[in-house]
């Protein structure tokens, strides 16, 4: 009598996670101000699950605008080298508007940008493992008392949207994913 055959078994799912790995994230990815440029801020801070442990492995990419309120950016943020095809990153010259960095083992991020023009804010997605999508949120450098989504949460719920100044041009901006003090996440149709 032949055995019986078992059943496959499911293969397990997936969701984003440390799986990242080429070209995710870039060579100086969080350098989006010019080297040297003099209106140089950082905008820095923690990723935290829903019970306040650091996550490890989130991927932060953030846009704005340049600071004249130009949405244009110069090309070229993930550059190769020629010879060998590997990102080599930025060019420390161009502002591109856009970054993307790993949080450390703590759970730490920074970007190095400009202050965003026209709007007092920068854009911020946030990729973690358990996440089937990316989140979106905004990270105010100003407190801008007439911008429409400011305007319509209440006190708590903004307060998870405003960076904290540190010193000048440092500002820091937590990021809680859920549970107490939960940042608030846009949606986009």
């Amino acid at each position: 009598m032949p055995p019986q055959a078992r059943p496959p078994l499911p293969t397990p799912s997936q969701t984003v996670g440390p799986f990242y790995g080429y070209a995710l994230p870039f060579p100086r990815g969080g350098e989006v101000a010019p080297d040297g440029h003099p209106d140089t801020l950082t905008l820095h801070g923690y990723v935290y699950d829903g019970a306040g442990q650091p996550v490890p492995d989130a991927l932060i990419e953030t846009w704005q605008p340049a600071p004249d309120g130009s949405l244009t950016g110069a090309p070229g943020s993930l550059r190769r080298d020629p010879v060998t095809g590997r990102a080599i990153g930025r060019d420390g010259v161009a502002f591109t508007g856009f970054g993307r960095v790993p949080t450390d083992a703590d759970g730490h991020w920074a970007v190095r940008t400009l202050p965003p023009g026209g709007v007092s804010y920068i854009s911020i997605a946030v990729f973690a493992r358990g996440l089937l999508h990316h989140l979106y949120t905004r990270a105010y450098v100003v407190d801008e008392p007439g911008d429409a989504l400011l305007g319509s949460l209440d006190a708590d719920r903004r307060a998870t949207l405003i960076a904290r100044g540190e010193a000048p041009r440092t500002f820091r901006f937590d990021i809680r994913l859920q549970g107490a003090g939960e940042t608030v996440f846009l949606e986009f149709p």
